[in-house]
């Protein structure tokens, strides 16, 4: 049974840093694709980030590139979500999901149970 628990959410002021993380476990973590997502009070939940297998490629939204960096730990099974400059609207519930291969393409097939973060002004 695969399962993903994100964990380093809270509360932050603008400006600041937070790193999250997302410890995976039940399949080969190194053989998958990771991303990052998001969903903010009364949004659709969103794309923010994603990391292929190796970790050598990655992919971010528009309003992550620069402020935002993924990377991951195949040895811990671990990917993380480093925010920097945080603004209030990064205010949501954030997602740590796995894709289906190593690539991250189509939709993801696990999703953990979400981390608040909080950004005040």
């Amino acid at each position: 049974q695969v399962q993903l628990v994100e964990s380093g959410g809270g509360l932050v002021q603008a400006g600041g840093s937070l790193r999250l993380s997302c410890a995976a476990s039940g399949r080969t973590f190194s053989s998958y694709a990771m991303g990052w997502f998001r969903q903010a009070p009364g949004k659709e939940r969103e794309f923010v980030a994603a990391i292929n297998s190796s970790g050598g490629s990655k992919y971010y939204t528009d309003s992550a590139k620069g402020r935002f960096t993924i990377f991951r730990d195949n040895g811990k099974e671990t990917v993380y979500l480093q925010m920097n400059n945080r603004k209030p609207e990064d205010t949501a519930v954030y997602y740590c999901a796995t894709y289906l291969g190593s690539v991250y393409l189509g939709r993801p097939v696990y999703w953990g149970q979400g981390t608040q973060v909080t950004v005040s002004s």
